[in-house]
């Protein structure tokens, strides 16, 4: 079994300065948490592997493809491989999980 705290994650990834923290790796797929502060952009580019995004804690707007919602804490939004997506309109510091299928990189 493997078990992680949020509180604990997000201390690895803030000491070690990246946006991203990968934190599990399987062979059907990885998870990580993904952070952005309040009015920073995001800079993903569309990736080729299918994507569930969990929204732990913050408040923006998602576009994936053509289409836009606002999420906060508990929204959950798919994204199939190969759509172009972004945060905007960071208006709380955004936490969220992200999981790959299969395995992103």
């Amino acid at each position: 079994m493997k078990a992680f705290r949020l509180d604990e994650l997000e201390a690895e990834r803030a000491a070690n300065d990246g946006a991203y923290l990968q934190f599990v790796r399987e062979r059907t797929m990885s998870v990580g948490l993904y952070a952005l502060d309040a009015g920073e952009l995001d800079p993903q580019q569309p990736h080729q592997q299918d994507e569930v995004y969990f929204v732990v804690s913050g408040r923006a707007s998602i576009t994936v493809g053509m289409e836009t919602t606002q999420v906060g804490r508990g929204s959950v939004v798919y994204v199939p491989a190969g759509v172009a997506h972004k945060f905007h309109h960071i208006t709380e510091d955004l936490r969220v999980m992200v999981v790959f299928s299969p395995p992103e990189g």
